[in-house]
């Protein structure tokens, strides 16, 4: 049984601001000084490497209630700024992949136009927004391999309802610039490399690695939960495991992935009409 989660305090913008610098100060000198091997954008373009170990794709444009489509149109540019300084990366033995030191700060100067962002549980417009999207898809492929997560923020608002999702509650990675990071390390013995592409419907990515994987990743929902908690509010909840399969589709092992919380911004069940009056 989940937890209680509880009803969200509400901040300051000066305590959110300092929050802010802080937090942005400490990814900086924990780039420069923490001692990590972090994966750098290639000089050249990479030979692309030979087997396709997980793949995905997911649409551009989605029709959200309340949502201006300018802001969708806008994330497109902001996910083609973002994909090109992606694609191709190798993740070499050792090396941890860092969504933010890739990318960098998104900003008006490097061509991001303002796209949907989502804060405290509303959307507002901001520069760069929609790059959640490229985030999201980057961590659902990396729990299809043995490629390990060693930080990842979960949403902590179920803004939308399910609307065609074709991934479970949960399975993506939020990330706000540059404390709300990705970081992806291979400890394994082998290159690994991510591309991404934008086409005009869809984002499409991939790794890709130096050697054909002796086993692959079905990720499935366990104890999926919406509840009403004392504060008023809806909540849900879920874990996140994968089945590990030898080439053959053999069982080999079942891992817990993450366990997810959200707090709802939608009515999550339907009422009865309630009985006209005689």
């Amino acid at each position: 049984m989940a937890a209680p989660v509880e009803k969200p305090a509400s901040r300051g913008a000066l305590r959110l601001k300092l929050g802010s610098l802080y937090f942005t100060g400490k990814r900086y000198l924990r780039w420069l000084f923490g001692g990590i091997n972090y994966a750098e954008r290639p000089k050249a373009r990479e030979d692309i490497l030979p087997f396709t170990v997980a793949t995905h794709a997911t649409p551009l444009l989605r029709k959200l209630k309340a949502v201006d489509m300018a802001l969708q149109y806008n994330k497109i540019t902001n996910l083609r700024l973002a994909a090109a300084r992606l694609n191709g990366v190798i993740l070499e033995p050792g090396q941890t992949f860092s969504y933010w030191k890739l990318i960098g700060k998104p900003t008006r100067r490097k061509g991001y136009l303002e796209g949907m962002v989502l804060q405290s549980g509303t959307v507002r417009a901001g520069i760069g927004g929609g790059l959640c999207q490229l985030s999201n898809l980057a961590y659902w492929l990396t729990i299809h391999t043995p490629l390990t997560v060693v930080e990842r923020y979960r949403h902590g608002y179920d803004v939308f309802p399910d609307s065609n999702r074709t991934q479970p509650f949960g399975s993506g990675a939020t990330c706000f610039y540059n404390y709300g990071d990705l970081a992806i390390k291979n400890n394994t013995l082998d290159r690994w490399q991510l591309n991404v592409r934008v086409t005009e419907t869809e984002l499409e990515a991939e790794w890709r690695c130096s050697r054909r994987p002796d086993y692959s990743y079905q990720v499935y929902e366990k104890e999926h939960l919406l509840r009403g908690e004392a504060w008023g509010g809806y909540t849900r909840h879920n874990l996140l495991h994968r089945k590990k399969l030898s080439p053959d589709g053999t069982l080999l092992a079942d891992e817990f992935v993450v366990e997810n919380h959200a707090i709802m911004m939608y009515q999550p069940f339907l009422h009865a009409p309630s009985s006209p009056k005689e």
